[in-house]
């Protein structure tokens, strides 16, 4: 281990993991890095307000307070919280209806919807819910991120051609788009192009090339130059500057709104805890570091509730903001803490700027940030590796891009259970016997399925739970009435069984009654103890005896052995 990851494992206090100890030779590299994602990430979280639907400001609001409470308050050295397109997306789908995107009521619902998240985030972390991040499976996640992809990418066409598509929904909007493909904006799809080509070619030289922020840059000097509005291609027109105002989002606080906002709160709260652990997780084992993905949930909702009350949207830990600033050398929380400066120095003084920005070129930039979401080649390496993960992914992505972005996560969630009881309903078990020339080694249930004479030891290679006892009861069955030779005993290899519930124990007790009848023992191989605890509770234990339990293969052979020849 790394003397870094030593001295934070000493670091014990809650705060400021993710910065110290820092290491001061790097910390001029640690600043440019901050520098170079504060360029990067400026043009796409202004693009990101395009897809929650709230004012441009808002997404700069997303860097400055959320960002700096995830650095004090989280574990993690790499991850970076910020505004995020999947859990913009879902914010856009839930307030679609409810209130007039951009408006002041839409953007404290959007608050609104920060803070039930970062109540759920603190909720989670104090009753240790933390564990529900692994029930979003890499698959689906594939899945659902593509799908959050196609539908970013394609809500922003129209706009890049100058054309106004008052649809919801993806399908809809696509269809309003092609009926009125003549009404093209030629001004406007030049402009849509040429911000497309710059971030294109920037990204072909190099990472660290902010593309989009030379596109921005560009197209504003020749707004301002050219005067774009008067010429017909829309602008964003004044952007307010200063530090936002930090209040409790200005709503109707009735249990309604909470009520209409939770399932979705509970959907973000799902995406946030599986892609920030998984970013943590992934950094963490890249660099040989630690991190307490219960103080990252601290982090979530310090950030999240920062979002709540300075006006802005939900935040998550991005993995292309992590890669973005590690590829550019940043490997501590100082790059992304020097970035809230350089965002507080833009909201103070340079917003004026903003107002001739083309609303075509924020679009196009969104429009980048949904394709690059759009994961064939992971789709394509399922479906190579895993053809029946590759439909779930797939299925998830459908749903994404035909029902919604909050039906998508709620369908991914449920596939993801599906998948995991799945596994769970069918274990491959086995048994096991004498290799040809030593050793042992496990086969097919088929026969030849003695390891001696009368002795079958069957490997049960999952937890015993309500789901799988029936294919338990089906295969000892099965074993028994089909072998040739007669069974004196009848050893459960338990070594790959982690619990054992209420049904799978009076299953056991049915089992021992069956082979009883056949006058075959039941004995049990190499029980964890927390597992034979449970067989006791369900009175396991006391019905085939303290003497049918063995810890090793040898035991078990030579108290078979001696019981065949009568000594």
């Amino acid at each position: 281990m790394r003397k870094r990851g030593s001295d934070l494992n000493r670091f014990r206090l809650p705060v400021l993991q993710g910065v110290l100890p820092f290491d001061r030779p790097a910390l001029p590299t640690e600043i440019l890095a901050g520098i170079t994602f504060a360029s990067l990430a400026i043009p796409e979280v202004m693009g990101y307000t395009k897809i929650v639907g709230t004012p441009v400001i808002t997404g700069l609001y997303t860097i400055l307070i959320p960002m700096a409470l995830f650095s004090i308050f989280g574990s993690s050295r790499h991850l970076v919280v910020g505004a995020d397109s999947a859990t913009a997306a879902i914010t856009a789908s839930a307030l679609a209806g409810m209130a007039v995107a951009g408006s002041s009521e839409y953007l404290a619902l959007a608050s609104l919807l920060a803070l039930l998240a970062g109540v759920l985030l603190i909720t989670a972390r104090i009753i240790g819910l933390g564990f529900l991040a692994d029930f979003l499976s890499r698959t689906v996640l594939v899945g659902f991120l593509t799908g959050v992809g196609i539908q970013v990418a394609s809500t922003e066409i129209p706009p890049m051609m100058g054309i106004e598509a008052s649809e919801h929904g993806t399908l809809h909007k696509l269809w309003s788009f092609v009926q009125n493909f003549d009404q093209f904006h030629w001004p406007t799809v030049a402009i849509s192009i040429a911000v497309l080509l710059v971030v294109l070619v920037g990204r072909q030289l190099s990472r660290k090339v902010p593309g989009p922020l030379i596109a921005v840059v560009g197209v504003i000097c020749l707004s301002w130059f050219l005067d774009f509005d008067a010429s017909g291609i829309a602008v964003l027109g004044p952007v307010p500057s200063g530090l936002p105002a930090l209040a409790i989002p200005e709503v109707n606080w009735s249990w309604a709104p909470i009520k209409q906002l939770l399932p979705t709160a509970l959907a973000i709260f799902v995406v946030i805890l599986a892609q920030s652990a998984a970013t943590s997780r992934a950094y963490a084992a890249r660099y040989d570091d630690k991190f307490s993905e219960n103080n990252d949930l601290i982090g979530l909702s310090a950030a999240n509730l920062g979002a709540a009350f300075s006006g802005t949207f939900v935040v998550n830990g991005s993995p292309t903001k992590t890669e973005m600033v590690a590829s550019v050398g940043g490997k501590s929380q100082i790059a992304q803490l020097t970035t809230v400066l350089i965002v507080l120095v833009v909201i103070l003084f340079l917003t004026a700027p903003l107002a001739y920005l083309p609303n075509a070129a924020l679009s196009a930039i969104v429009f980048l940030i949904g394709v690059n979401l759009i994961d064939l080649r992971g789709l394509v390496k399922i479906y190579k590796q895993a053809r029946s993960e590759f439909w779930i992914a797939v299925s998830t992505t459908g749903v994404v891009v035909i029902v919604g972005v909050e039906q998508g996560i709620i369908f991914a969630m449920v596939l993801s259970l599906i998948d995991h009881t799945r596994h769970g309903y069918r274990p491959k078990n086995s048994v096991i016997v004498q290799g040809k020339k030593i050793g042992w080694h496990t086969k097919s249930l088929a026969e030849p399925n003695q390891i001696l004479p009368g002795l079958v030891i069957y490997r049960f290679s999952h937890g015993m739970y309500y789901a799988n006892t029936q294919r338990l009861t089906e295969e000892v069955t099965s074993i028994v009435q089909s072998t040739s030779n007669k069974i004196n005993w009848f050893c459960i290899d338990a070594s790959a069984i982690d619990t054992v519930d209420f049904t799978a124990g009076y299953t056991l007790k049915s089992i021992f009654k069956f082979l009883k009848r056949n006058k075959i023992q039941l004995v049990f191989l190499m029980l964890e103890p927390d597992v034979k605890a449970q067989l006791d509770k369900f009175g396991v234990s006391d019905l085939i005896g303290a003497e049918s339990f063995f810890d090793t293969g040898e035991s078990l052979i030579s108290v078979y052995q001696n019981k065949a020849t009568g000594s």
